[in-house]
């Protein structure tokens, strides 16, 4: 199908109030999209089934899922343009800055008394829309953001959520898995690499370190690359890849991604801790935010899920955007602000044209 054609389809589906789907895996020029042929909400315990997984951060909350046996799946090629960005200003409102900064200063505090080495905190920015046109918004996305997992998920119940991840959880192929620990951020200027500092490298570490420890007792062989900087949009990211085979028999998806969710990039170490922290001083509801999302098919051994980073859920005509970092005995608080700015350009590049 034309993915001018399918874009049309996508709308008529969302005026007609009927859950779909859509995705792109990174530097591909796929896209792939569920249309779901009932209303229905589905959730899942378990990864056996092809679809597409939508997962909360807090597991105590069911996973989304948009069956294949119960959606038309949709292909088309897609080549995108590669859109620049630009830097967008949006107005503080609500002394949100010195919230958020009250709220890094309170993780430090936790952090000097022992309680955890690592916190992730995050915020939600809340933009009104003067309309949503799903297939300009979907084009920017695209064009914008090849390199990423790219998605945009509608059901009526939890209304549209859109992101561009460049995050990894777990891949797997047959028994082979890779993952990666991502963490660590820095403005790109210039198009030249960042210096990292210190508070940097030893956040990203803790990631890695967590990641590897989880996998220990399900993998057989397992290696670890050396660490290294990659691009996402206007902001850097420290990486180190890791992967190997998983034992045979005893390492089933739901069971990979229960054992690595959430990673301390996006909740913290020691993870019990780090997230009654975050449930107790957030002040807001994560929902899909730092769970993970992506298409799954077992039955084929052949599954990518993304950590659900840079996304953004429109609902009654706002756009709630999600930003957090991660917090170090190291951190400053204005610092750690001024990388939840940076972090907002990546959704407000899709959102330009809409924000009133």
């Amino acid at each position: 199908m034309d993915y001018k054609l399918l874009l049309q389809k996508i709308e008529d589906h969302y005026k007609s109030e009927l859950p779909f789907v859509l995705y792109s895996l990174p530097d591909e020029e796929v896209l792939t999209c569920y249309f779901q042929k009932d209303s229905s909400l589905h959730t899942t315990k378990n990864f056996s089934e092809k679809g597409v997984k939508l997962a909360p951060f807090d597991d105590i909350r069911p996973t989304l899922c948009m069956f294949a046996a119960n959606c038309e799946v949709v292909e088309t090629k897609f080549k995108s343009e590669m859109l620049p960005l630009d830097e967008i200003q949006v107005d503080e409102i609500n002394n949100e800055r010195l919230v958020h900064k009250r709220l890094v200063g309170k993780a430090i505090k936790s952090i000097e008394d022992k309680k955890a080495s690592k916190i992730v905190v995050s915020r939600c920015k809340k933009l009104p829309l003067s309309r949503i046109d799903l297939g300009a918004i979907i084009l920017r996305l695209l064009n914008f953001f090849p390199e990423a997992f790219d998605y945009v998920w509608y059901h009526p119940e939890t209304g549209i959520w859109l992101g561009a991840t460049p995050e990894l959880l777990i891949k797997t192929n047959g028994i082979a898995f890779t993952t990666m620990a991502l963490a660590g951020t820095k403005k790109i200027n210039d198009n030249k690499p960042p210096d990292w500092t210190l508070k940097e490298i030893i956040e990203q570490q803790y990631v890695t370190d967590a990641i590897t420890s989880s996998l220990e007792k399900l993998t057989s062989v397992i290696k670890i690359s050396k660490t290294y900087t990659q691009l996402a949009g206007s902001v850097a990211h420290l990486r180190t890849d890791v992967s190997g085979a998983l034992k045979n028999g005893k390492a089933t998806l739901d069971i990979i991604a229960s054992a690595l969710h959430p990673t301390p990039a996006v909740c913290g170490t020691p993870m019990n801790f780090s997230k009654k922290f975050i449930d107790k001083n957030e002040g807001y509801d994560r929902e899909f935010y730092t769970g993970f999302v992506g298409p799954v098919d077992e039955n084929s051994n052949s599954s990518q899920l993304f950590v659900n980073l840079r996304c953004v859920k429109i609902e009654e005509g706002i756009a709630n955007l999600y930003v957090g970092s991660g917090i170090t005995s190291v951190s400053n608080s204005q610092e750690e602000w001024e990388e939840t700015q940076n972090k907002l350009q990546t959704m407000l590049q899709v959102l330009k044209p809409f924000l009133n």
